[in-house]
C-alpha cells in the first residue's frame, strides 16, 4: 500500500505541474455552478445525495461519482479531472510533504463508536499481537488509531505486522484466521462480530481519548485551482454540505432513505453509522453543523462539542507526529500547507 500511496502522490504532483486540464465546464445551461465531487460509499460521506436530491442550494449542481480509492481521487483532483472530494482527515500532512495541489476545507464529522479495534478468539491482549498480523487501511487513520491503541497498551506500533486490506476483505481475514485482529468501523466491525465467535471489541471511537482528540474523523476536500479560480462556487460547495446535515437533522428517516439509495447500502446499515433521529448522538459518528465544524477549523468563536476551538491545530500536529512514525511523510510542514479555511470563513461570514 505504501508504494501504491506514494505513486499515486507522485504521478498527480507530476501531473499538477505539468497539466492545464481542468473539469470540462464550470457553468450549467442555467448558469447554476458545475461541480464534480467524489466520495466513497461509506453513509458518512452521503449527506452530497441529500445536497443534490433536494436541490438545497439552486446555484449548484452537484456531478457526484464513487471512487473508493481515495489516493485516485486526490491524483484526479490534481490533474484537474475533480473539483472536491470526502475522506478521512488524516491525508492532508500527507499532500503536502509530497507537493499534490488538494487543501482540506473542514472537518465534517468525528467518530463516534463506530470505529472498532476487534480481537479474533486467539488473542486476549495487546501483547498478544506482538509478530502477529492485524488489518488496518496502510496511510489511513485506522493505521494511526491501532499504533495509538497498542502504544498505550505496552506494545511499540512497529511490534506488529500490519496487513493492508480494504474493509470487505479485512472482514474476510478476520473470519478465516489470517489476520488476528483489525480496526473496522460500522457495518463491517457488527459483520464481524457476528460472524467470528469468540471476536471482541477491545476500544472504540468514542474513548475518552480518541473522542477528545477527534483523531478519527471526515473532511472535505478540494483542489487548490478550484479554490483558486472558483472561491464562490467552493463557498456554495460548502454551504450545500452543511444544508445537507441542517436537513437531515430535521427529516432523519427521508435523508437516511436517499443516502441508502445514493450509496446501494440499506436503510439499516445507514442508521447504524449515522442513526435515527438526527440527534447526532444515536449512531457511530457525530456529524458537524456549520457551527460546529466552524469552531473545530477555528473559523468561528467557541468550542466544538468533542475538544475546544482550532481543535484542527492538534490534530495535524498528531497526524503528522505519527505519519513520521510510519514515514509516511519527510518532514513536517505548517498547517496552512495543506488546510484552506476560505470556503469555511465565507459561508460563516455570510450568516452574520
Amino acid at each position: 500500500m505504501k508504494m501504491k500511496l506514494m505513486a499515486w502522490l507522485m504521478g498527480a504532483a507530476f501531473f499538477s505541474a505539468g497539466c492545464k486540464e481542468t473539469v470540462e465546464t464550470t457553468k450549467t445551461g442555467d448558469g447554476k455552478e458545475k461541480v464534480k465531487l467524489s466520495l466513497f460509499s461509506w453513509p458518512g460521506y452521503a449527506f452530497w445525495y441529500v445536497a443534490k436530491e433536494k436541490n438545497l442550494v439552486p446555484g449548484l449542481e452537484l456531478d457526484i461519482v464513487i471512487i473508493e480509492d481515495p489516493y485516485e481521487s486526490f491524483g484526479q483532483m490534481a490533474a484537474g479531472q475533480l473539483d472536491v472530494t470526502s475522506s478521512t482527515v488524516e491525508y492532508g500532512p500527507i499532500a503536502a510533504d509530497s507537493g499534490v495541489p488538494v487543501k482540506m476545507v473542514t472537518y465534517t464529522n468525528p467518530s463516534y463508536g463506530t470505529d472498532k479495534i476487534i480481537f479474533g478468539p486467539d488473542v486476549q491482549t495487546a501483547a498478544d499481537l506482538k509478530g502477529k498480523q492485524v488489518a488496518v487501511l496502510e496511510g489511513g487513520l485506522t493505521q494511526i488509531y491501532m499504533g495509538i491503541w497498542l502504544e498505550e497498551n505496552g506494545v511499540k506500533f512497529d511490534e506488529v505486522k500490519y496487513t493492508n486490506v480494504i474493509m470487505d476483505d479485512a472482514v474476510a481475514a478476520m473470519v478465516s484466521g489470517s489476520v488476528v485482529a483489525g480496526e473496522f468501523w460500522e457495518p463491517f466491525g457488527s459483520k464481524v462480530l457476528s460472524t467470528l465467535p469468540g471476536s471482541k471489541v477491545m476500544a472504540t471511537s468514542k474513548d475518552p481519548y480518541f473522542k477528545k482528540t477527534a483523531l478519527l474523523g471526515d473532511g472535505m476536500y478540494m483542489s487548490a485551482q478550484f479554490l483558486k479560480e472558483r472561491p464562490e462556487a467552493a463557498k456554495l460547495v460548502m454551504q450545500a454540505y452543511f444544508e445537507a446535515v441542517k436537513y437531515w437533522k430535521e427529516n432523519p428517516k427521508e435523508a437516511n432513505e436517499i443516502m441508502a439509495k445514493g450509496l446501494g447500502f440499506s436503510v439499516e446499515d445507514v442508521e447504524l453509522v449515522l442513526g435515527k433521529d438526527g440527534s447526532a448522538t444515536d449512531g457511530g459518528i457525530y456529524p458537524f453543523d456549520l457551527g460546529e465544524a466552524a469552531k473545530f477549523m477555528g473559523a468561528m468563536d467557541g468550542d466544538p462539542p468533542f475538544g475546544t476551538n482550532n481543535e484542527i491545530t492538534r490534530h495535524w500536529e498528531l497526524t503528522t507526529e505519527w505519519w513520521l512514525k510510519f514515514g509516511m511523510v519527510k518532514k513536517a510542514h505548517p498547517m496552512e500547507a495543506g488546510i484552506d479555511l476560505a470556503p469555511i470563513k465565507a459561508v460563516v461570514g455570510g450568516m452574520k
